[in-house]
């Protein structure tokens, strides 16, 4: 029986495509395609899907493929398609929605292995691309039994007899001879701050959060989300809910609707004086523009960032991927009691002949009190007296937004409370500006840390009183005391309609959202979150002190060779030792090529054993006896211990004359 040479397991040959080859290979481009399914227009999924079941409707009718012309026509309409839809063929999102229809163009005029491999090939390509929106949990172990899937199809191509679930062990091993590989990669490449290729400009389209500019009803749409804005890991015990104001954007001009910010003034950071310390790390979703996140006042500024005249903290960059940082805040620290006599004029302004009710009554707190600090008292009575409702769904209003909040509809979110309450302060002859960030946090019941959301999204005012400097007035919590005690979900109205997560009813799915979102920060932090800071940490344990990029290049290439040697003498090795049923086989021929009965190349066991048989009358039984138990072990269902063991036997015990 003559031996044959199998072939490489990802080496496809031109043999025409089965009907179980083409099902895995249609599933794993489905299984990658299935994500981005979410992100395009529906009549490009319609158009996708129509191209595979194209393809089974060819194999099942057993008709000839389409020709060349129809697949270049189909291709044609998908391009002008993806045009009219975003108006280009290049950036992130119609770039990969070409890809995801190539995907089935391919699948369509696929004849051969050789074209199935191609198309294989190009769903491996489209794995990297959903990591181009997202680096979930999720999405990695999905990608990861695409990946597999994608493995078995490639081996089945080289091996279309083999059962399933052969190709499948062969797959499991490839990838577990690669995982090793990939660990050494992920721990010893040379890290950069930053991506290593530049992504289109759409890919930070999507992202949501604070922005430069306010005006009535956008944070109330932005605390409908249930989206992560950031979380904070304390240094022992976090400060109360009431105290969790998260300094954002200040905003400075108003031009009788919308507030917005000032150019960003940096200087000098000078840490606060007074006041209780709190240590804390803050993992920061991207957001798409520079500030960072710390509870006022900021008593650090992280790196790579720096502190703004009205006490913001900005980035040298945009965060357009999650970022890690350190920080130190105060509270009840004691504010500079100087100001610039610029920016306090600036604060002062208003757009001419606005709101004149607001005016009128501003003007008669002004002129009714004794000083600046009798007119904010005065404010937050009117506020707290008002009988204000506080809503996600505030009302419309006019050209005198206002006088409307505050005189007609009496219902508004904390952008409504803020804006009205600063627009006062300046109609009374005081410097206020409006301050957007984040109130409260939730704690996480799991690991401890504080998760703020854009739920959390909250405006408060600032009052520049003389002698004391900027105050923090937060008018919400003067009309509606609950939204800063216990947070939104409990302050709103029972019929406002919350985020599913904020329900007071479903604490037990909170409790589930916790142990997944602990999950998720530690993958966060440990994988995603592994930068060059943590990077040089690890190098350090190891003994490697300020390792560079020469040092990690060459510390990673003498790993992968060292890896790459030890699998290749494994290899060798098993090559090298034969089985036990061949060992014996191999005894069996060496004794009667002894006896001048020789194996010829060619020949198989049954043939061989016959031949010394007639060649050896005298052993004739033994002989036999030794080539049949050999064939059954070899080519039969499973060779047992025993049936292993007795053959070795009868081998030690063969006696030739």
């Amino acid at each position: 029986m003559t031996a044959t040479a199998l072939p490489h397991p990802l080496a496809p040959d031109a043999r025409s495509v089965g009907v179980r080859e083409l099902t895995w290979l249609a599933g794993s481009l489905l299984l990658v395609a299935a994500p981005h399914a979410l992100r395009a227009p529906g009549w490009l999924t319609v158009l996708t899907l129509c191209l595979f079941a194209w393809r089974f409707w060819y194999t099942l009718n057993r008709a000839p493929l389409p020709s060349r012309w129809l697949v270049l026509g189909a291709a044609a309409v998908a391009l002008l398609g993806i045009w009219i839809e975003y108006r280009t063929l290049f950036g992130r999102q119609p770039g990969i929605m070409l890809l995801v229809v190539f995907s089935g163009l391919k699948l369509l005029e696929t004849r051969t292995h050789r074209d199935a491999a191609m198309a294989a090939f190009l769903g491996l390509f489209l794995i990297i691309t959903n990591f181009l929106y997202t680096q979930s949990i999720p999405t990695a172990v999905l990608m990861a039994a695409a990946l597999f899937a994608l493995t078995v199809t490639l081996v089945g191509f080289s091996a279309p007899q083999r059962g399933l679930r052969a190709n499948v062990r062969s797959a499991g091993l490839l990838l577990a001879h690669a995982a090793p590989a990939a660990l050494v990669l992920f721990l010893l490449f040379p890290r950069v701050q930053g991506p290593l290729w530049g992504l289109p400009q759409d890919a930070y389209s999507g992202m949501t959060g604070l922005s430069e500019t306010m005006t009535p009803g956008n944070l109330a749409s932005l605390a409908q989300s249930d989206a992560i804005a950031f979380r904070a890991e304390f240094d022992g015990q976090p400060p109360p809910h009431a105290q969790r104001y998260w300094r954002g954007p200040v905003l400075w001009d108003f031009d009788g609707r919308t507030w917005s910010m000032l150019p960003p003034l940096l200087v000098q950071f000078k840490p606060p004086s007074g006041g209780r310390v709190y240590r804390y790390d803050v993992v920061l979703e991207p957001h798409n523009r520079p500030w960072l996140f710390a509870i006022e006042s900021a008593a650090s500024v992280p790196e790579r960032s720096r502190m703004t005249l009205d006490g913001q903290i900005v980035a040298f960059q945009p965060v357009r991927s999650r970022l890690r940082y350190e920080v130190s805040s105060t509270i009840g620290a004691t504010p500079a009691a100087e100001e610039d006599p610029r920016l306090l004029a600036r604060a002062r302004r208003l757009p001419r002949d606005s709101n004149p009710r607001a005016r009128a009554l501003a003007a008669d707190w002004q002129a009714a009190s004794a000083g600046d600090a009798e007119i904010v008292s005065r404010a937050i009575d009117f506020l707290r007296q008002g009988r204000y409702v506080y809503t996600l769904e505030p009302p419309l209003l006019g050209a005198s937004p206002v006088d409307d909040f505050l005189f007609t509809t009496k219902a508004g979110f904390c952008e409504h409370f803020s804006s009205a309450f600063v627009f006062l302060m300046r109609a009374a002859g005081l410097p206020a500006r409006v301050v957007t960030g984040y109130q409260g946090g939730e704690l996480n019941s799991v690991d401890q840390i504080i998760t703020v959301r854009q739920s959390d999204a909250h405006a408060w005012a600032e009052v520049f009183l003389a002698g004391r400097g900027w105050v923090r007035v937060d008018p919400t919590a003067a009309a509606v005391p609950g939204r800063v005690e216990v947070g939104l979900a409990r302050a709103a109205p029972q019929t406002t309609a919350l985020p599913l997560m904020m329900r007071k009813e479903l604490e037990w799915l909170r409790g589930m959202r916790d142990r997944w979102e602990a999950l998720a920060h530690q993958w966060n932090v440990w994988v995603l979150g592994y930068n060059p800071e943590r990077q040089r940490d690890l190098m350090n344990l190891v003994g490697m002190r300020d390792a560079d990029w020469r040092s990690l290049t060459a510390v990673l290439f003498t790993v992968l060779g060292a890896m790459t040697l030890v699998l290749l003498a494994w290899s060798l090795g098993r090559l090298a030792r034969p089985d036990p049923v061949q060992r014996a086989w191999r005894a069996f021929c060496r004794k009667l090529a002894a006896r001048g009965v020789e194996r010829a190349s060619h020949e198989g066991p049954r043939d061989y054993a016959s031949r010394a048989a007639r060649a050896l009358p005298a052993s004739r039984r033994s002989i036999l006896r030794i080539g049949a138990q050999y064939i059954r072990l070899r080519y039969g269902p499973h060779a047992s211990r025993t049936g292993v063991a007795r053959l070795r036997r009868m081998v030690r015990e063969l006696r030739l004359a």
